[in-house]
């Protein structure tokens, strides 16, 4: 079109619509594709359409299993071009997977060649690889002959494949699934076939059966690759009530013994779908990072069973403390999410419940068992049909070869003779001479009889739900036997336990590096943690204007409490603190403190041990370091400050029994610790009285061995029991000057 030329009057055939309309309508069609034809499984056979496919593709190539394999590339190259037009990596991806004895737990495809391994290598060439069906594929097929399933034409309408397998194997819970659609998402994993029979068997037995009957039966998940499962009872029935949870898995190992008290431990399984390589790689990173410092070493000596070797730092490492370690940090312990949003009857998605996924399974199975019987019914009767021909033939014989003789038209003649239907009389005409020999009369009477009998069979079966249910229940007890737990393949690889009841604390030390170090505080709040501990921090330096406020050494492993002067106590760890490089972080990087607040004390926190905690009006109380600890950057209120008021010290009890507090207008008075309350939060109670000022110092000791200070030139002061009895009196008092050689500054260290 020319640069003036104006677009045609009538619109030039461009039809209007709205975008909103559009863009609805044409996402809600992929949205139903993808959730129909690709991410979901069908409840009654388990499988998505790929999987169907590749089924079907091999059951029209004849790959039973006791026949020859065929090329990969053949089965793929058939299963796209017939029935499957998506990309071949797709379905050679797919196909591998049901042959990987490590990803399904009972594969449909015996693979010979290279189909990858647990270390997640992929799978050879399909050029190169070869399979056939195996005994549970074709469990899957049984009856699709029999008009068992209905067929539907394939994409170009050139051919027809199934709409659903029958499915005589609990194909969706036994082989599980995994899928992710449009707005919602699959996670079914495997389970123990035999456990499920067992279930269904009771669901015949009584419909009404509840979710804890079924467990009784379907202890729970079976994977391929073993593992341990560490979550409770309730979890598990939960999980399965509701169609939603999931399982923690953790890899199985035991200790062994290498000789001269030393040991390793031997990792056997590891949990579902875990790339083995992968995460050994991940576990020596850790270890370079000094991120593991209970282990040693780590090597894989593998073969075609895992064995996973773990060597600790020490013979005296807690062999549960290590793997506790390991199960927080690592692929070790997984969680294996549990959804079954399934296409409930091939066209409705939803979330299902053990129960009804059973359910629906076994009226499945009554359905294709209906099917069959009907379809069986309908051989019978042209077979009876045609039976009954012949033995109007051999009882009128002679008559017969004179019509087929000398009639013009012999098929008219026979069936007005005889009242024959047209196929008894075309039978009649294609019958050889040789079948009119007498024993042949004998064999078709004992046929029509039998077929008789099986006749009447069929029908009482059509007639009966209670026959129905007992043939679908004879039909799984077989897949029961067939898969049975005294089986190598039907064997329960995964076992239940209970995790060890360590406590968090113990774990998340094991995990830290321990060294020494120097916390270091200046008077600004910039905080470092110094390697090792220091003799003499003064000598560090500082930023202008700043200085050193508190130093005390502590191990990585620890925990510090850092009170404020607003009463609140903050837990930071001691392998977070910022490191000794430069002058420190500001510690309000690390803990949320009000502006006006300031830090009063710090130490290394010891969960047993008591603090007698000193406000600056001489209120006070004595308070657990335990009931200190918080997990959260705000802290925790532990003493409730007053206005204008201020937490001032946390005084270390250490097994004293008697508490000496300094006023500011240096009266000093000494009373029995057993007067102060112990609290876990609160204001506390009056330690000294003032007319004006607050409290200088205080300090718990031992009366027995007297009252001890130190003055500004380190000359050190005793006083003894006998000389303290003119300060000693009750708390709340309001006590006596200071004794003479008391520092100037009001401190018991001057």
């Amino acid at each position: 079109m020319g640069k003036d030329a104006e677009p045609p009057q009538d619109g030039g055939g461009i039809e209007p619509i709205d975008l909103k309309a559009a863009l609805e309508e044409r996402y809600l069609a992929y949205a139903l594709s993808t959730i129909m034809g690709r991410a979901l499984p069908d409840v009654r056979d388990g499988l998505k359409p790929v999987h169907r496919r590749i089924v079907h593709a091999m059951r029209i190539l004849r790959l039973d299993p006791g026949d020859a394999y065929k090329k990969c590339a053949r089965i793929v190259g058939d299963v796209m071009g017939k029935f499957h037009p998506h990309g071949d990596a797709a379905i050679y991806d797919a196909l591998v997977r049901l042959a990987q004895d490590f990803s399904v737990r009972y594969p449909l495809i015996d693979g010979q060649g290279n189909f990858g391994n647990v270390d997640g290598d992929s799978a050879a060439a399909m050029r190169y690889t070869e399979a056939r069906m195996t005994d549970v594929a074709t469990l899957l097929l049984r009856g699709i002959d029999e008009d068992a399933v209905d067929f539907r034409p394939t994409y170009n309408e050139e051919d027809k494949e199934p709409v659903v397998l029958p499915g005589a194997f609990p194909n969706l819970l036994a082989n599980g699934s995994s899928g992710i659609a449009v707005g919602m998402a699959t996670s079914i994993p495997p389970h123990n076939a035999a456990e499920l029979c067992d279930a269904a068997l009771k669901l015949i037995e009584n419909p009404d059966a509840t979710t804890d009957q079924l467990l009784r039966f379907v202890q729970g998940p079976d994977f391929p690759t073993g593992g341990v499962i560490v979550d409770s009872q309730a979890q598990i029935r939960e999980a399965y009530e509701t169609g939603r949870g999931g399982f923690r898995v953790r890899a199985r190992w035991e200790k062994e013994d290498v000789g001269r008290g030393n040991y390793v431990i031997v990792v056997t399984q590891i949990p579902y779908q875990v790339q083995k390589s992968r995460m050994i790689e991940k576990i020596a990173e850790l270890l370079q990072a000094r991120k593991l410092p209970l282990l040693a070493d780590i090597r894989d000596e593998s073969a075609e069973d895992v064995r996973i070797v773990l060597e600790p730092k020490s013979r005296t490492v807690d062999p549960e403390l290590l793997m506790e370690s390991l199960f927080r940090t690592t692929d070790f312990e997984t969680r294996i999410p549990l959804n079954m949003n399934v296409l409930s009857g091939g066209k409705v998605p939803k979330v299902l419940s053990l129960k009804e996924v059973l359910s629906e399974w076994l009226a499945h199975q009554r359905e294709v068992l209906q099917r069959r019987t009907r379809f069986r019914l309908g051989q019978i009767e042209r077979r009876l049909e045609i039976v009954s021909g012949y033995l109007i033939v051999f009882l009128n014989v002679d008559e017969v070869i004179r019509i087929i003789r000398e009639e013009d038209e012999p098929k008219k003649e026979l069936i007005r003779t005889f009242e024959l239907t047209d196929n008894q009389a075309e039978a009649i005409l294609n019958m050889r001479l040789r079948s009119l020999r007498k024993l042949e009369e004998f064999e078709l009477k004992r046929e029509f009889d039998a077929l008789t009998a099986e006749k009447a069979e069929k029908e009482a079966l059509l007639a009966s739900g209670e026959k129905q249910w007992a043939a679908v229940a004879d039909e799984v007890r077989e897949v029961r036997e067939t898969f049975s737990k005294k089986t190598k393949l039907g064997r329960r690889r995964t076992l239940f336990a209970d995790a060890p009841s360590r406590a968090l604390d113990d774990i998340a030390v094991a995990l830290i590096e321990k060294e020494p170090v120097t916390v270091v505080l200046s008077q600004k709040g910039f905080l470092r943690g110094m390697k090792g501990h220091l003799s003499d921090p003064k000598a560090l330096s500082f930023r202008e204007g700043d200085g050193l406020k508190l130093a005390f050494h502590a191990m990585t492993t620890d925990k510090l409490i850092f009170l404020s002067t607003g009463g609140r106590a903050f837990t930071l760890n001691a392998d977070k603190l910022p490191g000794g490089r430069g002058q420190g972080e500001p510690i309000r990087l690390a803990i949320e403190m009000e502006d006006e607040h300031d830090i009063a004390d710090a130490f290394v926190a010891e969960p047993e041990r008591q603090r007698l905690m000193v406000a600056s009006d001489g209120t006070g109380f004595v308070a657990g370091e335990g009931d200190m600890l918080s997990g959260t950057r705000k802290g925790k209120q532990v003493v409730n400050i007053a206005a204008k008021n201020r937490l001032r010290f946390a005084v270390p009890i250490a097994g004293g029994d008697m508490v000496a507090i300094v006023g500011e207008n240096r009266k000093l008075l000494v009373f029995p610790l057993a007067q102060v309350p112990q609290m876990a939060r609160g204001k506390g109670v009056r330690l000294q009285r003032y007319k004006d000022g607050g409290v200088s110092d205080a300090k718990v000791f031992k009366l027995t061995e007297g009252l001890t200070w130190t003055d500004s030139a380190g000359r050190a002061f005793l006083r003894s029991e006998a000389e303290l009895l003119e300060w000693r009196g009750d708390r709340a008092q309001a006590g006596r000057l200071v004794p003479k050689g008391f520092p100037k500054n009001n401190k018991f260290v001057g």
